[in-house]
């Protein structure tokens, strides 16, 4: 029988079961969360820890509420990932110095980044504050992280994946990025080097 851990940002306001609670149960989540066997959660103020072979890292990101991102290191190599996660906050001249941007400690020379690509460039200006990333700056902040490998994440629902198939080829071909980049995709595995 296998053991679910789940760590998730410590708020002053609930606790993370009872906030989990709320958006894991019918109609939105098919189960209730208290009918999940052998469930453990874990609040999670940031700071760095052990699972296993793993060194975890969670820090506050740049997003409305409490939000972390997270960095995993091996000895095999480094992930991050920033799921929700707007670095560049309306910042026309993003990325700024690498100490003044959010979610830089998490990512800096990670060998695969998995970020928030939420919205294209012209939609972003609409959603400033939201939390989210445009796809350009999400390749801006990889680049300022010196990462090997993004992979985008957290589309738009309304972009169909042939939309995010040429949202993410013309993204690349317009920065010429130093890394590899490739949508996320259901299924798909990367291997760490």
């Amino acid at each position: 029988m296998f053991e679910m851990h789940v760590w998730g940002p410590a708020t002053p306001t609930a606790p993370l079961r009872q906030r989990l609670m709320r958006y894991l149960s019918p109609p939105l989540f098919p189960v209730h969360l208290r009918d999940v066997p052998r469930l453990e959660l874990h609040d999670l103020a940031g700071g760095t820890f052990k699972i296993g072979e793993f060194r975890v890292t969670a820090d506050l990101v740049c997003h409305p509420g409490f939000t972390l991102g997270y960095r995993l290191e091996t000895p095999r190599g480094t992930l991050a990932y920033l799921s929700d996660h707007e670095p560049a906050l309306g910042d026309a001249h993003f990325p700024g110095p690498p100490e003044w941007t959010s979610g830089y400690a998490l990512a800096r020379d990670a060998d695969l980044l998995i970020h928030d690509t939420q919205y294209t460039r012209t939609e972003y200006p609409a959603h400033v504050g939201w939390g989210h990333s445009a796809i350009d700056d999400t390749l801006a902040f990889a680049a300022l992280a010196r990462v090997r490998r993004l992979i985008t994440f957290h589309h738009d629902p309304a972009h169909a994946d042939d939309v995010l198939d040429r949202l993410t080829a013309d993204a690349v071909a317009a920065a010429r990025p130093a890394f590899a980049v490739s949508p996320g995709t259901e299924g798909a595995t990367f291997a760490l080097p």
